[in-house]
């Protein structure tokens, strides 16, 4: 920002263009001389080396603005710095507002009426500039000189570089009279705006750029519509009016295709004529990358809600659902002939599994409300909730196993599926939540643009498309409950069903070695030892429980002792070794490196494709395409022969700018699997389910 005027400069100060390793300056004039009482032009040229950036008066995410503090004759005073309209600037999660190349920043000059022609006025500033390139901030600081002759008479423009700098004052956004009004509402802020240039005009594109830091979300997608005198923005709150509310006039910088304009937007509803004849096109961002508009529409409900059906559909063959999608089809042979229990179970199922989507649905929707960088599968990211998770799983094969039962005695050998003793529907309840439980670290074809659109809608529409997942994955079993004509072809029960029971406890045993193996990587092996003694805790304490009502033997009581022990050593031991030699041959085979947007803009920069890879230890889709596609050696040999860069964004704890990055490219978890190509603006995106020949096609 400009100062005012101080004492006059030291007469050793350098004269003409100075400049560091990062970037030259020089204070330039508009106008070949001032005359006394004007207001004279000069600006500050800033020629910025490539790969480097200044910053806006607001810079965004990250950075600073250009400050200058002038040293000025007695009677001269300067203004404030006109800011030319900035980039939107990416980097690595970020959303930054600044400049590259060749700037200029005008300041206008109050030349004293008794300034005396044929004499110079001497002008100095010192000016900061934060200058930022992929890796690195440099704060460059420079004293600029400029010798302003004084003479009677307009003066003509100093050349090219006056015809620049007028250039710049007359495009610079200015108020033009608009009237304005904001509102937050749903989570979302909207602008409406009429009045001034915007009467009949009618701009294809629009967006904002805010005077204050957090205002808005800088990284989130701008859209907005037409109206006969004016147009409406929609736009993601940032974290001050999430916490405080929209308290007060909202200032900033509209741009359009049309032209730049200062407004300030004041509490209030939206103004007539501010919406209603056509949707804005989205504006691209300094990559040339266009956001995506939101999904707010009736049609694009319906679309979201039937690609989440799919995707619920889907799910129900996804690794990570295998065991319960067994217990599910245990428990319908148990009541496959009793219609009316079939029916029961099935909807209770169901309504378990839409409590459980709903109450998921809510804490993802409150948490990213306010202001949190959370996606599908956020809750495996805490180790407290993997830890019970590990533990929970552990009792269900426990349970599977026959070393304790729940409820009533058992009234025949078809009774002995998981949870099927509880009374009523609760059993059946109860196993859909278990399986929304186990359904979470999956995600399945059609989910990510089902999720991706919910993230952007308002709450209740958000709401319906995660029903409808929930619906999806519920389907299958609801479908046959309700069919008595394929109630009537499954087996009858028998003994066979306990034997099913006792080999469906070896997932959930792999299930609960796994959580405690994620726990591990998420905190560290005292931790995860601390977890381990915990599981043992509770193993015997249900060892206990079977022993004391009497349903097992002493026998069984022993055995599930040692099935937890050796749960145990295995994760902690062989598994410490084994699966420590087999990532470190996997790693030999595709070494990978941290993912981040500096890297991949710098490989594409050296003519190198990159492959990333968006994955969590917690998504068992992940880790079995990591296994048998990306970590075999003909991968290996595709990314050699290609020169590719292959790199890793682990998500397995949060990480805010891979979030930012998931949604960015319409995803609300992993696994996403991107590749780029030197010269192309936007990544391929491969499918969720990875062979080796999808890769190897991708990089050639």
């Amino acid at each position: 920002m400009a100062g005012a005027a101080s004492a006059p400069a030291c007469a050793q100060a350098p004269s003409g263009p100075q400049k560091t390793e990062r970037i030259e300056a020089e204070l330039v004039p508009m106008s070949a001389w001032a005359a006394p009482g004007s207001t004279a032009v000069v600006a500050v040229r800033q020629q910025i080396q490539p790969g480097w950036h200044t910053y806006w008066r607001n810079p965004g995410d990250s950075g600073g603005p250009t400050t200058l503090s002038w040293s000025l004759p007695p009677h001269v005073t300067a203004g404030d710095i006109v800011w030319p309209l900035p980039q939107r600037q990416r980097l690595s999660g970020l959303t930054n507002y600044g400049y590259e190349g060749e700037v200029f920043l005008p300041v206008p000059i109050e030349i004293p009426a008794d300034a005396k022609p044929g004499t110079t006025l001497p002008l100095t500033v010192r000016a900061v500039f934060l200058v930022c390139s992929a890796e690195m901030c440099v704060p460059d600081p420079l004293t600029l000189t400029l010798n302003l002759p004084i003479r009677a008479g307009a003066a003509p423009l100093a050349g090219a570089t006056g015809r620049r700098i007028q250039t710049v004052v007359e495009t610079a956004p200015r108020p033009a009279g608009i009237t304005a009004h904001a509102a937050l509402t749903n989570g979302a802020l909207t602008l409406s705006l009429t009045g001034g240039p915007l009467n009949g005009l009618t701009p294809k594109q629009a967006s904002f750029f805010p005077f204050e830091g957090d205002v808005i979300d800088h990284a989130a997608a701008q859209f907005g519509q037409r109206g006969p005198n004016g147009l409406t923005l929609t736009l993601a709150p940032g974290r001050d009016l999430k916490a405080d509310g929209l308290t007060g006039p909202i200032s900033g910088v509209l741009s359009t295709d049309l032209g730049s304009w200062e407004i300030t937007a004041t509490p209030g509803p939206a103004l007539p004529g501010s919406t209603g004849s056509g949707s804005l096109e989205p504006t691209p961002d300094a990559f040339g990358q266009a956001q995506a508009p939101a999904k707010t529409g009736p049609l694009d409900l319906l679309k979201a809600a039937a690609f989440a059906l799919l995707g619920g559909l889907i799910l129900n063959l996804m690794p990570c659902v295998f065991p319960v999608l067994a217990m599910k089809a245990a428990a319908l042979t148990r009541s496959a002939h009793e219609p009316a229990e079939a029916r029961r179970d099935g909807i209770a199922f169901t309504i378990g599994v839409l409590v459980s989507f709903a109450v998921l649905a809510a804490v993802l929707l409150v948490l990213r409300a306010g202001g949190q960088a959370v996606g599908w599968g956020f809750q495996l990211q805490s180790p407290a909730v993997v830890a019970a998770l590990a533990v929970l799983m552990l009792a269900v094969a426990l349970n599977l196993s026959g070393v304790f039962e729940v409820g009533a005695r058992l009234q025949s050998l078809g009774g002995s599926s998981p949870l099927s003793r509880l009374p009523g529907g609760t059993g059946a309840f109860f196993t859909g939540v278990l399986a929304v439980v186990v359904a979470a670290p999956c995600t399945a074809p059609f989910m990510a643009f089902a999720l991706g659109a919910a993230l952007v809608m308002p709450a209740p529409m958000a709401m319906v498309v995660f029903l409808a997942l929930g619906l999806g994955l519920a389907l299958p079993y609801l479908a046959i409950s309700l069919s008595p004509g394929l109630l009537a072809r499954l087996p009858k029960p028998g003994r066979w069903m306990v034997v099913l029971q006792r080999w469906l406890a070896v997932p959930m045993y792999a299930a609960a070695a796994w959580l405690v193996w994620v726990f591990w990587r998420q905190t560290n092996f005292g931790a995860a030892m601390m977890l381990v003694d915990a599981c043992l805790v509770a193993a015997f304490g249900l060892v206990m429980l079977g022993i004391i009502s009497r349903r097992i033997r002493w026998a069984a009581a022993a055995g599930g002792v040692l099935v937890v022990s050796a749960v145990g050593l295995t994760a902690f031991t062989g598994h410490t070794g084994e699966q420590a030699a087999e990532r470190a041959e996997a790693r030999a085979e595709l070494p990978a490196d941290a993912w981040s947007e500096v890297k991949v803009q710098a490989a594409l920069a050296s003519g190198r494709p990159v492959l990333v890879n968006f994955t969590a230890d917690w998504c068992v889709s992940c880790k079995i395409n990591e296994r048998t596609a990306l970590s075999s050696p003909v991968t290996a040999r595709a990314l050699r022969e290609a020169n590719a860069l292959y790199l890793e964004g682990d998500w397995t704890r949060r990480d805010d700018a891979i979030t930012r990055e998931l949604e960015r490219h319409g995803r609300s978890g992993v696994p996403l699997y991107l590749v780029y190509r030197p010269g192309k603006a936007e990544p391929e995106v491969l499918p969720q389910l990875l062979t080796e020949g999808v890769v190897v096609e991708a990089l050639r």
